[in-house]
């Protein structure tokens, strides 16, 4: 089961959830991943090596809000790498709802469009780590 979101992460799962936070953007600023991408590739380096890096390619349709400029990338990237970890379908959700949750807490909204227009575009790869630090974090927690 999930543990509460209340649970203080321990001085590793906080190392960790900085160093990916990091490894993230790096990726996004490389230009060699965008944001879903990043933190999917993130995620999977770090909790599922044994999954073939061709998996992070199953976020590609999600960056720039999925084309249409709506739901942030980084958190559908989050969201997928949530589900490539956690084996159950509660536990998910739970997680995926508290992704969401924490993000509108420091954005006010997930769409990638409104964010965007608020902010300079180099908000962007800030938010990436940010996203996969906190996906990261809860992980730590499972």
């Amino acid at each position: 089961m999930f543990r509460s979101k209340n649970a203080k992460p321990s001085p590793d799962e906080l190392e960790l959830a900085g160093q990916c936070r990091l490894e993230a953007e790096a990726l996004y600023r490389s230009g060699t991943y965008h944001c879903a991408e990043a933190v999917l590739a993130v995620v999977r380096k770090h909790f599922r090596p044994d999954v073939p890096e061709d998996v992070v390619h199953l976020a590609s349709g999600f960056g720039g809000g999925s084309g249409s400029g709506c739901i942030c990338g980084a958190v559908s990237g989050g969201t997928v790498g949530l589900g490539l970890v956690l084996k159950d379908k509660k536990d998910v959700m739970h997680a995926t709802r508290e992704l969401h949750t924490w993000f509108k807490e420091q954005y006010g909204v997930t769409c990638c469009k409104t964010i965007r227009a608020a902010n300079d575009k180099g908000i962007c790869p800030v938010i990436t780590g940010e996203v996969a630090g906190k996906v990261v974090e809860m992980l730590s927690r499972h």
